[in-house]
């Protein structure tokens, strides 16, 4: 299993930098940064600089969206991006949130992710794409290799993801819901005639290493909180949409009935007060937080799901200290086969 890291780009840009140089270090295999330019510093010119400060890192947006970008420069940035440091760019993507809601507008929907995926994709590989009654084309990204990743948690963008797209992420980590949603996109992929277990599956969540004791877990929580929160923002849209039965696990959607807003000025911040709400429990199921012992009990859960990537999200007061946990004593021993130890645990 591949571990990435997700940054916010928050600034200076050069500590964005330098900590994706530091996952580099310590082993991470992606580096990815949320996409909202007006909360943070434009990412795409940051991942300039932090292709330009490492040597094997895949760098990208978790996530952009088809509203606030034209498709056409979104392709053309990456393919630039693959050009100038080799193909080390991937389009994570989804229906659009904090860079749309925060200028008035709504997320796109499925339909428009799915044509932008296609565009995104063609262009970005140096093909050809339509778009409306004319075809484009780079004609000089004949070289440029891009996949594109789609983010959802609805069953219709779950679906759409195992038809259209090169990788699925998933906010969050619990193992009932991530095995839900990789069955999804998998049923979706082969009645689409491809292959399912082509897609790639990413999960995503905030990872808090703790030395073990009540106290330190009980600070881990709160630092991590704001991850509920987000999600939670997701699933109220999702419940708007399919109730709280039917298709969408309850363990999914229940716990938001506390919910009583967002405000993106807090967006994917520890001590947001729009996530007082969120339980313990959830706080618990959705990330990471522990000793390396636990972190590496849940990875190896989560692997044995088919998850082929765990991106760690950085958004707590331990940046630093958890690259360094997860270089030292999580990532060489995920590298290897469970122990017995392991696995009597």
């Amino acid at each position: 299993m591949d571990i990435g890291v997700v940054l916010q780009c928050t600034p200076p840009a050069s500590r964005v930098v330098e900590l994706a140089r530091q996952a580099e270090t310590h082993g991470f295999s992606h580096v990815w940064t949320f996409d909202s330019h007006l909360l943070w510093q434009e990412p795409y010119v940051i991942y300039s600089q932090i292709l330009a400060a490492t040597r094997k890192v895949m760098v990208g947006p978790m996530v952009t969206n088809p509203a606030t970008r034209d498709w056409t420069v979104t392709a053309s940035t990456f393919a630039t991006l693959n050009d100038m440091f080799g193909n080390r760019t991937v389009c994570g993507i989804g229906r659009g949130d904090s860079a749309v809601r925060t200028l008035g507008g709504k997320p796109a929907n499925l339909a428009t992710l799915r044509e932008a995926v296609d565009v995104i994709r063609e262009l970005g590989n140096g093909r050809s794409a339509r778009i409306g009654d004319t075809v484009v084309r780079f004609p000089w990204a004949g070289d440029s290799e891009l996949e594109v990743w789609v983010a959802g948690y609805g069953p219709r963008a779950l679906d759409l993801t195992g038809e259209v797209a090169d990788g699925f992420i998933l906010q969050l980590a619990d193992p009932d819901i991530t095995a839900w949603t990789i069955a999804r996109v998998r049923a979706a992929a082969e009645r689409a005639g491809r292959d399912p277990d082509a897609v790639k599956i990413c999960v995503a969540a905030p990872a808090y290493v703790t030395d073990g004791s009540e106290s330190g877990l009980a600070h881990a929580r709160e630092q991590c909180r704001w991850f509920g929160g987000m999600v939670g923002n997701h699933v109220a849209d999702i419940v708007a949409r399919y109730g709280t039965g039917g298709d969408v696990p309850a363990a999914l959607t229940a716990y938001i009935a506390g919910r009583q807003g967002y405000d993106y000025n807090e967006h994917g911040r520890a001590g947001s007060t729009h996530a007082e709400f969120v339980p313990d429990e959830i706080v618990d199921r959705f990330c990471l937080l522990g000793t390396p012992d636990d972190q590496l009990a849940r990875l190896r859960e989560l692997e044995k799901l088919g998850v082929d990537q765990f991106a760690v999200y950085l958004q707590h007061d331990a940046k630093t200290a958890t690259l360094e946990a997860y270089g030292e004593s999580v990532l060489p021993r995920l590298a290897h086969p469970v122990t017995a130890t392991e696995e009597a645990r």
